[in-house]
């Protein structure tokens, strides 16, 4: 087993190797996950406010209240 204080020391040497994005080219990448995120709340919001619709129409169809 690694020695805690080794995995540390293999850990941050490993973080100096990382090409870390720039600044100009981290923007439009946080904009596209916003986007999608954005996107992604609309259509399962959509598609809840659609399965809830079907159900109220099934329950009424067969006497619910």
């Amino acid at each position: 087993m690694t020695p805690p204080n080794k995995y540390i020391k293999e850990v941050v040497k490993e973080g100096k190797r990382v090409r870390w994005p720039s600044r100009e080219q981290l923007w439009p990448a946080i904009a596209v996950v916003i986007v999608i995120a954005i996107f992604g709340a609309v259509f399962l919001a959509a598609e809840d406010l659609t399965a809830a619709s079907i159900i109220s129409q099934i329950k009424n169809a067969f006497g619910g209240k």
